[in-house]
Order: C-alpha cells, then sequence, then structure tokens
C-alpha cells in the first residue's frame, strides 16, 4: 500500500476506484480566485447562524470541520476568508468531472457532487492496471478541471473509499487484495459505515477500539450489544466483506432547498417569501434534472431547535414552483405554530420523482392549470444565457439574504453531499 502514484503495487482484482475531490467548493472558489491559494478559505454563511459547507486544507489544520457553525470556526480560525457558495458552478464543474469518469468506465455510481465509485474491470485491457487508471484519471481531472482529487483502489467499495479518505489530499492509495484486513484492523472501529456517536459508545464500553478489534469478537456479542442487523454489519465489514456492486445512474430520491436565518423570524409574510424563494429553488432543481414529484414536504425548525416536518401528495406530479409554493404555504399555515413562534430555519423538498416525460403524459388539460410551466422554462432559459440575477420574481426583489448567485439546491448536511431521502 502506497500513496502517491500507486506503482509496484499489486492491485490485480482492485476493479473499484473511489474517486473524492479534495475540497471541492474551497478548490472550485480557490481555482476561480487564484488570490485566495495558500489561505484558509471556507466556504458557507457568511453570517454567524450560517454552516461551514467546505473548508481549504489550510483552514482544516485550525480545526475548521463540514458542517460547523459559521461561528465557531471563526474563532478557531480568525484569518479565514469566507466565500459565499455558488451552487450552480459546482453542479456545473461537477458535471464535468463525471464527464472524465465516464471516459474510462460507463460503470459510475455518483454519491455527491464531488465523489463517486467506478468500476473499472472492463477498461483493464484499453488503459492497463488499475493503479495506472487512478493515476490517469487524477491527472485529467487535474487538466480539464485545475483541480485535484484523491483515489482509492481496492477490491470492494467500503476498502476503496476508506483509501481514498486516507491519502487525502490529492492522493493515491492501493490496497491490495492480500492486504485489505492488515489495512483494515489497524483503523480505529470510527472507520466503519455505521458506527457513529451511540454505537461508538457501545462498542468503546465493550473494548472494541479498532477494526481488528470487533473483527476478533464474536458475532454473537455483537449482536446482543448492536442488534442482529448492525451487528452482522460491522462484523462483515470488519473482514473487507462487501458484496455490493458499482450502480450507475442511481435516480435521486428527493430534492430541495433550505435556509437557516441570520436571526430568528416571526413574521409569517417573511417566512412565506422564503417559501417562495426556496420553492423556486426547488422547482428549477427539478426541471434541471428532468424529474416532476408528487410529494411536497416543508420543513420548519425553531428557535428552540426543535423541528417538524409537514407533507403533502398531490394529484399530480409538479415541477412548477407555483403549484410546489402554494402546497407549502398550506402546510406552513396548517403547523400549528403558537401565534409569535420564532424559526431559525425553514426548508422545501419535493420526493416522488418521476421523469418528466412520464408525468406529463398522465395529465390533461383539465388536470392542472396550463401556461405556469411554460413560463418558467421561459425563465429557466433566460437565467441560464444571463445568470441568476438577471430575473426575480417581484415578491422577492427586496430579499437581501442571499447573494444572486447563490441560487440552486439546498447544500447537503454531510459535506459536498446532495441530498438522498429525507430531511
Amino acid at each position: 500500500m502506497a500513496a502517491g502514484s500507486g506503482q509496484g503495487q499489486d492491485d490485480t482484482g482492485c476493479h473499484i476506484l473511489h474517486v473524492d475531490m479534495d475540497a471541492f467548493y474551497a478548490s472550485v472558489e480557490i481555482r476561480d480566485r487564484p488570490e485566495l491559494a495558500g489561505q484558509p478559505v471556507i466556504v458557507g454563511g457568511t453570517s454567524g447562524r450560517g454552516v461551514v459547507l467546505s473548508a481549504s486544507y489550510q483552514a482544516r489544520a485550525f480545526g475548521v470541520r463540514s458542517a460547523m457553525p459559521v461561528g465557531r470556526a471563526q474563532r478557531l480560525c480568525p484569518r479565514t476568508v469566507f466565500v459565499p457558495p455558488r451552487h450552480r458552478l459546482y453542479a456545473a464543474v461537477s458535471k464535468e468531472v463525471m464527464a472524465v469518469f465516464g471516459t474510462v468506465t460507463p460503470e459510475v455510481e455518483p454519491l455527491a457532487l464531488d465523489e463517486a465509485f467506478l468500476d473499472v474491470s472492463g477498461a483493464l485491457r484499453r488503459l492497463g492496471p488499475p493503479a495506472a487508471i487512478a493515476a490517469h484519471l487524477r491527472a485529467e481531472v487535474a487538466r480539464q478541471q485545475g483541480l485535484t482529487c484523491s483515489v482509492g483502489v481496492a477490491p470492494t467499495k467500503f476498502v476503496a473509499k476508506i483509501a481514498s479518505a486516507r491519502c487525502k489530499p490529492d492522493g493515491l492509495l492501493v490496497v491490495p487484495r492480500a492486504g485489505v484486513l492488515d489495512f483494515l484492523h489497524a483503523l480505529p472501529a470510527s472507520a466503519l459505515w455505521g458506527v457513529g456517536e451511540r454505537t461508538g459508545e457501545v462498542l468503546a464500553r465493550l473494548g472494541l477500539r479498532t477494526v481488528g478489534d470487533i473483527a476478533h469478537t464474536p458475532l454473537a456479542t455483537l449482536q446482543h450489544e448492536l442488534g442482529a442487523a448492525q451487528g452482522s454489519h460491522l462484523a462483515a465489514l470488519a473482514w473487507g466483506r462487501d458484496e455490493r456492486r458499482v450502480t450507475p445512474h442511481v435516480a435521486e430520491k428527493s430534492i430541495g432547498a433550505e435556509e437557516t436565518f441570520a436571526a430568528d423570524i416571526d413574521d409569517p409574510e417573511r417566512i412565506r417569501r422564503e417559501l417562495l424563494k426556496l420553492s423556486g429553488r426547488t422547482a428549477h432543481s427539478l426541471r434541471a434534472g428532468g424529474y416532476a414529484a408528487r410529494t411536497v414536504t416543508v420543513k420548519l425548525r425553531l428557535a428552540s431547535f426543535k423541528t417538524m416536518t409537514r407533507s403533502k401528495t398531490l394529484a399530480y406530479p409538479t415541477d412548477v414552483a407555483r403549484e410546489i409554493y402554494a402546497t407549502a404555504c398550506a402546510l406552513y399555515e396548517s403547523a400549528g405554530l403558537d401565534r409569535g413562534a420564532r424559526l431559525r430555519l425553514v426548508g422545501v423538498r419535493v420526493s416522488g420523482l418521476v421523469p418528466v416525460g412520464s408525468a406529463n403524459s398522465q395529465l390533461t388539460f383539465d388536470d392542472r392549470p396550463v401556461g405556469w410551466r411554460e413560463a418558467e422554462q421561459a425563465l429557466d432559459k433566460i437565467v441560464s444565457r444571463f445568470g441568476a440575477g438577471a430575473l426575480r420574481l417581484a415578491a422577492l426583489v427586496e430579499e437581501p439574504d442571499r447573494p444572486a448567485g447563490a441560487a440552486g439546491p439546498a447544500p447537503p448536511e454531510e459535506p459536498d453531499r446532495p441530498a438522498e431521502g429525507g430531511f
């Protein structure tokens, strides 16, 4: 095993690559603004209530991490340069990076905007062994996009993903089939998928601190302490067993956007304006992806951090902001909030996604009003040509919270990862 070129390693049977872009959002901003190179850069909310979406490695050296409150990040690294996110740009760059992966193999499974699994078994005769393919990918991403990525090469998805994390930033790590257990068993137990805070506490109570400790614990003990499914899952991973195949074109399960306010708000009119903005972003993302959605969900987080969600399934799938907004407002008004309840976050998400072509074929002129979708598609074309600030709904003209270039899907809770499922 080696970080770097990966040359000289026995990569026989290591057909799975996990490619992970390095500090993706921050790296894109630094690429476009060379004066930021070498500085601690954070992409995220610029108010104390925002969160870190991505941090350069110079910022990470101070302990800054994704999903950390911006206020805490600033205390850890006072010299940090804060940059507001440009989600549409990141999505466009991601599409180009994924296209590079597609030149190697059609077996590409995106996990997020910034990472993907590749099965390169069908490319070996054309491009050489897996380590050489990984080196080629890194070079092409750097040449075409001016960005670095880290690649793990291994027999399974689980091990490849761990390997890419272990060689960051800008690294390549091959885990030979014969060396999988030596690699895994030295790692902390937290390296296993599914070991979060609660599971970690149970393992620590049992004295199981490394993956090797888990591997050599009787299965019956793990199942008794963690439950049958979780115990079996961790035991299999601890012995390097992962039967999952690379699955290309995994359909998105939901699309949405959310906003954390700089200060808690209790003005229903402003909340409805926020729902309008978020509905527009969500509908735009639906149309960009070629989807329509059947279910609309509103997320409301109170100042006390209590979070509630309300959902409604529509009579027909839609990708129209006006329809999503009307449903979102109805859900907000029926949530039963006390008069004067203060909100710190609102979100709009849609699910039950279907290809828009099949959705439209289900409708007749009697089913829904016509004209709004066509109008919104026309707006999409104008925004695509002239930028996100070219047009704005009249109700949002005075909205100061988000820079025009920041429109787009809401960032995921996990760093640089698109939401798949609920909130």
